[in-house]
């Protein structure tokens, strides 16, 4: 489930934390796969955004 939509950039920071998160090998493996479900929201709310950008762009193109 995608919660109510973040911006980019905030959506982009976290994912960065999360995957710094789990580079570092210190969490359980249950605390990992929590991670690891966020960084997927994460990067699907980042996806979204930039879909919707090129749309945008691709609308203006002449």
């Amino acid at each position: 489930m995608v919660e109510k939509k973040i911006s980019y950039e905030a959506a982009r920071d976290e994912l960065a934390e999360v995957v710094a998160a789990l580079e570092t090998g210190s969490a359980t493996l249950e605390d990992s796969l929590k991670l690891w479900e966020r960084g997927e929201e994460l990067a699907k709310i980042c996806q979204e955004w930039l879909d919707g950008a090129k749309k945008r762009l691709d609308a203006v193109k002449p």
